[in-house]
């Protein structure tokens, strides 16, 4: 019988260490779903201050465009030009006399009585009966206009850019975003 004892003890001792490694890795687990939802939490936290920020951006943005054409109307104190502007200097001398390069993009002008994304996006939305999102718009427009490159981005751009001018309504439902024509007050 004493043969049998230390067998029962060791058997013992690793049923007891399987029994601590089983319960510290299940609190492992515990632990490491807490971190992940604080990290998901964090993450959408941070997902809607960039929303709010990329709003403010827009509005800010439209708030130089609409003063820059104001000041262009009136002749009033010259507002400076944009900083990072590759083509001419604030002075108005030609990049090559500052030693700056000139872009190598060259984008397009946009065409004498061409309407622009807003006017076209807003023009879509108003024939629309419900909400559309960005990706249908820009499907859309794709269709539409053959003739130009519409990008998602862009489209979408413009249509938080038309919810910032309070010309749009937007929706969140979820994670989805729609755009609508404002209903008139």
């Amino acid at each position: 019988m004493s043969g049998n004892l230390p067998v029962q003890s060791v058997t013992a001792d690793y049923a007891q260490r399987v029994a601590d490694d089983l319960a510290a890795n299940r609190s492992d687990q515990e632990r490491v779903r807490s971190e992940l939802a604080r990290l998901q939490d964090e993450l959408v936290r941070l997902e809607e201050g960039e929303q709010v920020l990329t709003k403010m951006q827009e509005v800010l943005g439209g708030t130089l465009k609409q003063a820059a054409k104001q000041s262009k109307g009136s002749k009033g104190a010259a507002v400076p030009a944009v900083r990072g502007s590759n083509s001419k200097t604030a002075a108005g001398k030609p990049a090559a006399i500052t030693g700056r390069k000139a872009s190598k993009k060259t984008v397009s002008p946009k065409k004498a009585g061409e309407p622009t994304w807003l006017e076209l996006t807003t023009a879509y939305l108003g024939g629309q009966s419900e909400p559309r999102s960005a990706a249908e718009v820009a499907a859309s427009l794709t269709e539409a206009h053959p003739e130009r490159t519409v990008q998602v981005t862009v489209v979408r751009n413009t249509l938080e850019q038309g919810a910032a001018q309070g010309l749009l309504e937007r929706s969140k439902q979820g994670r989805s975003v729609f755009y609508s024509p404002t209903s008139p007050a």
